[in-house]
């Protein structure tokens, strides 16, 4: 084992379960041991013990991973990253200097607290920032600002050389730094693959001066916030269709980075018959010039040709950081105590085409199934993610205006073949045309799928690596050659070295 001072966790610690325990309950690892390095001098320990001793390991920051990729049966050792949680500003970079291991929460509130700034990062409070980042990162506000890699300026990572040696590099934006392909593939090349993450920087692209006010978007004080409800009592096809038509013909239509539009968030959540009704959230910065005439317009957008009345299940204006350390829900009542989990995403470039939205509507009102605690979460985007190009980052998909995730969700591991079973159907379904998945860049790898690997699931002739990375996997796969040539940073889903 590692000398001291580095921490390692054993069975029948009492922080053992924490650090192995994944999001979705149907995943639990059970590693020899975790690595719980509270330095990046205590990061390199870890990594080179467990390439010493030759392990098979996995890199865990918050355990919000959709998969079995870090509590995989064969992972023998955890390294952690749960306790690099620093936030700080750094006068050398004009940045702040942001540890793996910081919960979203946390960040919001320590950026907010000490200089009223702000990421747009996710409104999952206890994920941590290494996932978030190094899958592209996504949010509320990323249609007025961007994606949150948009806001990388350096990473700090632990790699291994082909000689076996763990070793620090720093790797930042700059056109003129040497290390500058590394810092590429840490926007949106995936977790757990190149290295190990032990600091992110983080300032806006263009940014000037050395005032830390003045490195990231000054955060909204309040915002306005709008939550409406639609019964399936007598909900129709055509107004079920018509409803999903118009929500995603608005953010076609008002997806123009720059415009007043784009400061308008909205999430629609068509849940499974069986809950009864279903939710859209909408927030908008509520110093937006004209901004309730922009919800109320938006809402009427939505609603129009629909014959549909929603019930308003809330209508206020509320303090932005309350907002968002305190995670809503998943879009109404029912999820609780259902730990289990299975998800799907894929991204949306045009409003729903029509045999999408039967598919949709054929599943969601399938009385066989009674899963209420099932749904699509259909979110905004576009807007200033669109302005940058497909190439400048790792996440190519720069042509989206909407991001969708297909969730059901359940107690019993008893029932998980049989829910497992119905959302592969209904997605298979959404996306016959392309053989059961989205096509080439068409899956967000922040809600990572491992059915893209299976060939009776995946129909389409498509690799996974190119379902979820697109035109970026090649140059991926370079950068992985150069910095991880033993390829020890490695799960399922991560980039695999070239042939």
């Amino acid at each position: 084992m590692p000398t001291p001072p580095l921490t390692v966790v054993k069975p029948g610690d009492e922080r053992y379960a924490r650090l192995t325990t994944s999001f979705n309950a149907r995943w639990s690892g059970t590693p020899d041991y975790v690595l719980l390095p509270a330095s990046a001098e205590e990061a390199v320990a870890a990594v080179q013990h467990v390439v010493d001793n030759g392990d098979r390991f996995a890199v865990h920051s918050s355990g919000a991973c959709y998969e079995d990729l870090l509590t995989h049966a064969g992972v023998r050792a955890c390294v952690s990253t749960s306790a690099l949680t620093s936030v700080e500003y750094d006068p050398h970079r004009s940045a702040f200097a942001v540890g793996p291991g910081v919960s979203t929460a946390e960040l919001y509130r320590r950026l907010y607290e000490g200089w009223r700034v702000t990421v747009p990062a996710g409104v999952g409070p206890p994920v941590a920032l290494a996932g978030q980042m190094t899958n592209a990162g996504y949010g509320p506000l990323s249609r007025q600002l961007g994606q949150l890699v948009d806001y990388l300026e350096a990473v700090e990572v632990v790699v291994v050389d082909a000689d076996g040696r763990a070793r620090r590099v720093v790797a930042g934006r700059g056109d003129d730094d040497p290390n500058r392909d590394l810092w590429w593939a840490h926007t949106g090349g995936g977790g757990g693959t190149f290295g190990l993450v032990t600091k992110f920087w983080l300032r806006s692209p263009g940014a000037r001066g050395s005032d830390p006010a003045d490195q990231l978007p000054r955060a909204p004080e309040h915002l306005i916030v709008s939550e409406v409800a639609w019964s399936w009592h007598g909900l129709s096809e055509r107004s079920f269709s018509r409803l999903l038509h118009n929500f995603s013909a608005w953010h076609v239509a008002n997806s123009a980075a720059g415009s007043p539009q784009v400061r308008l968030f909205s999430a629609l959540k068509p849940r499974h018959v069986s809950a009864g009704e279903f939710l859209m959230s909408t927030e908008l910065d509520a110093a937006t010039p004209g901004a309730q005439e922009l919800l109320d317009s938006f809402l009427a957008a939505v609603a129009e040709g629909t014959g549909l009345v929603p019930r308003v299940e809330r209508h206020e204006t509320v303090g932005w950081l309350e907002h968002v350390t305190a995670w809503a829900g998943l879009g109404g009542d029912g999820w609780e105590g259902k730990g289990r989990f299975k998800g799907k995403g894929a991204y949306l470039r045009t409003a729903f085409p029509d045999e999408q939205l039967r598919a949709m509507y054929h599943h969601l009102s399938d009385p066989a199934f009674g899963n209420p605690a099932t749904m699509v979460e259909i979110g905004g985007y576009g807007g200033a993610v669109n302005t940058v190009g497909a190439s400048e980052t790792a996440a190519p998909q720069r042509d989206s205006v909407m991001k969708l995730l297909y969730l059901t969700m359940w107690a019993d591991e008893a029932d998980d073949e049989a829910h497992l079973a119905w959302l592969r159907r209904w997605y298979a379904d959404v996306y016959a045309p392309t053989g059961g998945v989205p096509g080439a860049g068409g899956a967000i790898i922040n809600y990572i799928d491992t059915d893209v690997l299976n060939p009776d699931l995946n129909t389409s002739g498509i690799p996974w690596h190119d379902v979820y990375f697109g035109s970026a996997y090649p140059r991926l796969q370079a950068v992985k050659a150069t910095w991880d040539p033993r390829n020890v940073f490695t799960h399922e889903l991560a980039v695999r070295p070239p042939a």
